[in-house]
């Protein structure tokens, strides 16, 4: 047998060293190589001693074990009550059953133990899935202290960072690392995938853009605490680690028990950070999501919270729904307070009855009249939590997560259940289930409000069974209802990751409605997220968090990319205002297959612009949002160029919103080329080499451009139910006016 295994996919290769008796290990990561061979490949890699240092080079492994002795940080670290702690591993089998595709097995016969590894490489996305698997093969328990899902080595042109951190209300903030000797290390005991430290990260090379040079990314498929370091050696060395981050005796292993860290996702580009996020949105539609939504339109949501709050009584939701439904929605969701006791956020979490105060007949009449207004119905629920204040609580104390002689610490007025008593799943499912099937629920939005500081259970740390429980109880109701959706809702963005996606269809991905913020927040998600699954809503005049006051125009454009939905009291909004959001969301509807199935692209800009894109995959079709974060220092701004188009083709461009001039000043490139109009016919190799002169609009103001190739199919005009081209004319004549109408009937005869 080959010592060397081969993953290769039109765009990456992987080339393993796997040699048996010997130690596993990467030894390339890249570009397909056509014309070398596996032993080019090593002796080019060739290393040699070097005073101050071992008399031999010792190479790296996938966990650089510590009985290696390399003195690089292990990717596994696990002992006996003390011993058997200088793990070896040496390559018993290579298992290649299906095409790139292999299982690696290596066991240390001295610390009785065996290890495999799995790595898959995806012939569309070409992102590398990878686990390892620990099997105690002892008759002592072994103690679990890390082990990452891989030690990945990174090649050495990748010397900077970009991490991800943020705040409740301000996620996916990026954080640049230029390039260090030593290691980068975040760490996350919050419970939860967290606000402040997203499990993804990005190497790039020197001078990498958007569009050019060499980046690798990765991500950890999981929910609870994690780990990710970056160590760069002073051997010119570096690599990357990912795993579950155990708290202390967390994971032990009886005789014959086995421990399987949650999948790292990795992939690379040769074409800047565009191409690679692509990647990462290709895998997460094809791989990750489970499929059954695929073809499926994603309904524009109403969300009820920033309209009512706990403010909850039937008649005033009735009317709201009917506000919502005339503007455009498709889903209807109601929030937090419909149960128990529930006034405010102090009482009544966990008591799954519909309250008898806020609807003394139940929710039948809402759910019913908001279907008959064409709508989908949601509640939310928190299902992993529960105020003292509360019937649950009070006969079931002893179901909470927490650790004797450590007081619970107060947060939102909740404490943590212990989802990992099957007791407290069962009744978490038969109460959720009921109502759904009593209601015929269509859409779950599942929040968690807090932090678990002390995840104790039976005295023992408990986030790794909390976690797992947490995934069963969601793929429980989803069996349970097929037609169900959920929504991954942790106070907005505490809960966005691979791991969850497995068994949701929606990320909340903050709970800032600020559409300036969102405009960051949404730029910050797309390096691993695709727009489809992230959730972005029109929300009020004047923000509830930030108290900044926007346009209804602005607040759609930074709703329009995402999975768009509305959290506004309607009553309050101007007519003008209402007609504004109406038309927005006809338009979302009628270019939301683009939006939701095409190739995103961040466009490199100054810090006062942030401007992205969705190219179809046959480029025929495309839309850019340009929008003006801040004051500029230029008196005009410099010309953009549009990424991904074909540069053969020739498109008709047009700025499809707002619909009426905003630029303050003229004439300009809108009267010039009629933009707002008819528009004008530009080749894509001038669009993407020479660049747009965009007009002049004032900070937080938002262009969004349409383009479509000339002799390029028409794309059915149509939102979710308003298929039909009469029905699409007549809804842009009332809601948008008579120019949208009119270009409606000119690319219908086209």
């Amino acid at each position: 047998m080959s010592r060397y295994t081969r993953l290769a996919t039109a765009e990456t290769e992987i080339v393993l060293d796997a040699a048996i008796g010997g130690r596993a290990q990467i030894a390339y990561w890249g570009p397909p190589l056509r014309h070398t061979t596996p032993d080019e490949i090593a002796a080019l890699g060739t290393r040699q001693w070097v005073h101050g240092g071992p008399s031999i080079d010792v190479p790296p492994s996938l966990s650089n074990e510590i009985g290696a002795g390399a003195n690089i940080a292990p990717g596994l670290a696990c002992h006996r009550d003390g011993l058997d702690w200088a793990v070896l591993l040496v390559v018993q089998d290579v298992q290649t059953a299906a095409e790139n595709h292999c299982a690696i097995i290596c066991a240390d016969k001295a610390a009785q133990l065996r290890v495999r590894y799995d790595l898959a490489l995806d012939e569309h996305s070409h992102v590398l899935t990878a686990s390892t698997t620990i099997t105690n093969l002892g008759e002592t328990p072994l103690a679990i202290d890390w082990c990452t899902a891989l030690c990945i080595p990174l090649d050495a042109q990748l010397t900077r960072l970009k991490g991800f951190t943020g705040r409740w209300a301000m996620e996916f903030q990026e954080q640049i690392v230029p390039a260090f000797h030593g290691s980068y290390l975040r760490e996350n005991t919050r419970g939860r995938t967290s606000h402040d430290s997203c499990p993804g990260l990005i190497a790039m090379s020197d001078g990498c853009t958007e569009t050019s040079g060499c980046a690798a990314g990765f991500h950890l498929g999981w929910s609870g605490n994690h780990g990710l370091r970056v160590d760069r050696r002073n051997d010119g060395r570096a690599f990357v680690q990912m795993g579950e981050l155990f708290l202390p005796g967390e994971m032990r292993l009886s005789a014959n028990e086995s421990y399987t860290t949650p999948p790292l996702y990795a992939a690379r580009s040769e074409h800047g950070l565009n191409r690679l996020s692509q990647q990462f949105h290709h895998h997460v539609k094809r791989r990750v999501l489970d499929g059954r939504n695929k073809d499926k339109p994603r309904p524009v949501h109403f969300n009820t919270w920033e309209a009512v709050y706990f403010d909850l009584n039937e008649e005033r939701l009735l009317a709201l729904a009917e506000k919502a439904a005339a503007v455009g929605a498709e889903r209807f969701v109601l929030d937090d307070g419909w149960f128990g006791a529930r006034r405010n956020d102090a009482v009544g979490l966990g008591d799954w009855r519909v309250s008898k105060d806020a609807f003394p007949n139940g929710l039948a009449a809402l759910a019913d009249r908001v279907r008959e207004l064409g709508m989908a119905f949601g509640l939310w629920f928190e299902p992993e939590m529960v105020n003292p204040d509360s019937d649950l609580y009070r006969a079931h104390p002893d179901w909470v997560l927490g650790v004797e002689g450590a007081p619970n610490i107060p947060a939102r007025n909740q404490l943590a259940l212990d989802l990992s008593q099957p007791e407290v799943s069962d009744y978490l499912f038969g109460r959720m289930s009921a109502i759904i099937r009593e209601y015929s629920v269509d859409y779950i939005k599942w929040d968690m409000n807090r932090d678990i500081q002390h995840p104790g259970s039976g005295g023992r740390a408990a986030i790794h069974k909390q976690t797992h429980a947490v995934y069963a109880l969601m793929r429980r109701l989803r069996d349970a209802h097929p037609a169900l959706e959920i929504e991954s809702c942790a106070s907005g963005g505490g809960r966005c990751d691979y791991g969850v996606l497995r068994h949701t269809d929606r990320l909340w991905i903050s709970d800032s409605n600020d559409a300036l913020d969102r405009q960051r927040i949404l730029r910050g998600a797309s390096y691993f997220f695709p727009l489809r699954v992230m959730g972005g809503h029109v929300g009020p005049a004047d923000c509830h968090i930030t108290g900044r006051r926007h346009s209804m125009a602005f607040r759609v454009a930074s709703a329009f990319f995402g999975h768009m939905g509305m959290e506004l009291n309607l009553f309050d909004e101007r007519d003008e205002d209402l007609e504004t959001l109406r038309a927005g969301i006809a338009l979302h509807k009628q270019h939301r297959a683009l939006i939701h199935e095409g190739d995103f692209f961040r466009v490199d800009a100054p810090a006062d612009l942030n401007i992205v894109g969705v190219v179809s995959r046959d480029e025929s079709e495309a839309l850019f949002s340009y929008a003006s974060m801040a004051s500029a220092a230029n008196t005009l701004p410099g010309r953009i160029r549009l990424p991904g188009l074909d540069p053969a083709k020739r498109y008709r461009m047009r700025i499809i919103w707002p619909t009426q001039n905003i630029s303050p000043t003229g004439p300009s490139i809108i009267e010039k080329s009629d933009l707002l109009g008819d528009g004008a016919v530009f080749s894509g190799e001038a669009l993407a080499h020479h660049g747009m002169q965009p007009p002049v609009i004032r900070p937080e103001q938002c262009l969004i451009y349409h383009l479509r190739a000339e002799g390029a199919a028409r794309a059915l005009v149509s939102g979710a139910r308003h298929g039909a081209v009469q029905v699409a004319k007549t809804i842009a004549k009332g809601q948008a006016g008579e120019a949208v109408a009119d270009q409606i009937t000119k690319e219908e005869n086209e």
